[in-house]
C-alpha cells in the first residue's frame, strides 16, 4: 500500500439551511487542497462519492468538483456509489489510482444533501440500499430492516436493550466535543434506555436514539504516493485498505454474523501486520446501535452473542481499552451518505496527527475504520498510521 493522506477538509454535518450540494462539494475541495499545501494544477484525478438515490435532482455530479476552481477543468473526474459505504468506495478508487501509478495526487470528495427531501421520500430513498424484492415493503424503511435484524438478534441471544442504550449514550457523549457533529448533546444512559415521547420506538426494539441522523454534509481528502507525501506537511499512510462485497439478499446469509465485515477486518489486519490490540481506536459504522454491537463481534472483539459485554463494561468507551467512535459516530455526528466514509478517514487522520481537539484519543498511534453499505453488504476496512 503506497497511498497517504496529506490533507483534508470537513464541513459541519446537520440540517444546513441555505446550503446546496454544489456548495458543499466545492467548499471542502478548496479547503482540502489548501490544507495539503497544493493547488488545483497539482491534482491528477478526482473521485466523488455521492449516493443520491433521489435526494438530489442533480444526478450527474462528478463534474461539480470542477466548480471549485477553473484550473480543475479537464481533470478526470468520476462519481462512485456503494450505498452507505459510498465515501469509502471513493477513497478506495483514489488509492487504486495511486497504486497503479495512474495518478500521483488524487482529490477525493464525499457529499450528500438529505434534509431538503420530504420525510416520506427519505425512507423510500434509503430503502433502496436493501434488496427490494425481499425488503421493499418493510415498514419504517431502512430502520425497519435493522429493526428486524435487532429483533432476530434478541431472539437468538436475549434482550440487548441495555447494551444498545449504552452504545447510544457513549456515542452521544463523545459527539459533544466534535465541532462537526450534528447532535452535540449528552443524553445519558437513562434517556437512551427508556421509551418516551421524545424517544419512541421506531422499528422493532430500536428507539429514536438507536438510529443515525438524516444529514447534509461533505468531507474531502488529498491522497498521494508515499515518496511525495514525505515531502509534504503531514502524511498518514494506509497500512491496509480492504473491500469485501457480500450478497444483497439477507436470505442468502446469516444476517447476524456480518460475515463480510468479519472478512474485511481479517484481511486488513493481516495486510497491516497488526492485531486489534495494536489499534488505538476504531471508527465504525453505527448507522443503528445494533450494527455497532454486531460489529464488535465481527471484528473479533467478542464472540457471537457476547458483544453487549464490551458496551456495558466500558471497553469501547473513549477511555476504554479500545475506544470505538470517539467522534460520536454516525449516531451523533450524522450520516450524510456519500460523505460518511470520507469523514471517517478525515477524523482518523486528525486523531493520528494530534489535530482532533476535544475528541482526541490521547497518544493515538494506529486507527481502524469500518464503513459498510446496506446491511453488511459493502464492507470497507482501513488501517491508518502516521508516518510524518
Amino acid at each position: 500500500m503506497t497511498a497517504c493522506i496529506v490533507g483534508w477538509a470537513h464541513s459541519r454535518f446537520g440540517k444546513l439551511e441555505g446550503e446546496t450540494l454544489e456548495g458543499l462539494i466545492t467548499k471542502v475541495a478548496v479547503e482540502a487542497l489548501d490544507h495539503a499545501g497544493i493547488g488545483p494544477d497539482d491534482v491528477d484525478e478526482i473521485v466523488l462519492g455521492h449516493f443520491n438515490a433521489g435526494f438530489s435532482p442533480q444526478d450527474f455530479t462528478a463534474s461539480l468538483v470542477l466548480q471549485a476552481d477553473d484550473r480543475l477543468r479537464f481533470k478526470p473526474a468520476t462519481r462512485v456509489e456503494n450505498a452507505c459505504a459510498t465515501g469509502s468506495a471513493a477513497v478506495r478508487q483514489g488509492i487504486r489510482a495511486i497504486d497503479a501509478n495512474a495518478a500521483r495526487i488524487v482529490l477525493v470528495v464525499g457529499a450528500e444533501q438529505m434534509t431538503t427531501t420530504p420525510g416520506p421520500e427519505i425512507g423510500k430513498n434509503l430503502l433502496k440500499a436493501s434488496y427490494l424484492p425481499e425488503d421493499g415493503d418493510t415498514p419504517a424503511g431502512f430502520a425497519g430492516v435493522f429493526g428486524k435484524i435487532a429483533q432476530a438478534y434478541f431472539q437468538r441471544y436475549g434482550d440487548q436493550s441495555d447494551a444498545l442504550a449504552m452504545i447510544a449514550a457513549k456515542n452521544h457523549k463523545n459527539g459533544v466535543d466534535n465541532p462537526y457533529a450534528q447532535m452535540r448533546k449528552d443524553f445519558g444512559y437513562e434517556f437512551c434506555r427508556q421509551e418516551s415521547e421524545k424517544n419512541p420506538f421506531v422499528a422493532g426494539p430500536l428507539k429514536r436514539t438507536d438510529c443515525s441522523l438524516v444529514s447534509d454534509g461533505a468531507a474531502a481528502l488529498v491522497l498521494t504516493d508515499t515518496a511525495t507525501a514525505l515531502k509534504m506537511r503531514r502524511a498518514v499512510t494506509f497500512r491496509a485498505n480492504e473491500h469485501v462485497q457480500d450478497f444483497l439478499p439477507m436470505s442468502k446469509r446469516d444476517i447476524l454474523a456480518f460475515e463480510g465485515c468479519e472478512r474485511a477486518w481479517e484481511q486488513a489486519l493481516k495486510k497491516a501486520g497488526v492485531t486489534l490490540d495494536d489499534l488505538s481506536f476504531v471508527e465504525t459504522h453505527d448507522c443503528f446501535t445494533i450494527a455497532e454491537l454486531i460489529e464488535y463481534e465481527a471484528m473479533g472483539l467478542a464472540k457471537p452473542g457476547e458483544g453487549a459485554r464490551l458496551a456495558l463494561d466500558g471497553t469501547t468507551a473513549k477511555d476504554g481499552r479500545l475506544p470505538v467512535n470517539p467522534s460520536g459516530g454516525l449516531k451523533a455526528k450524522g450520516h450524510p451518505i456519500g460523505a460518511t466514509g470520507v469523514s471517517m478517514h478525515v477524523l482518523t487522520a486528525m486523531q493520528l496527527t494530534g489535530e482532533a481537539g476535544g475528541i482526541q484519543v490521547p497518544g493515538a498511534k494506529l486507527g481502524g475504520i469500518f464503513n459498510m453499505g446496506g446491511a453488511a453488504v459493502a464492507n470497507y476496512v482501513s488501517i491508518l498510521d502516521r508516518i510524518r
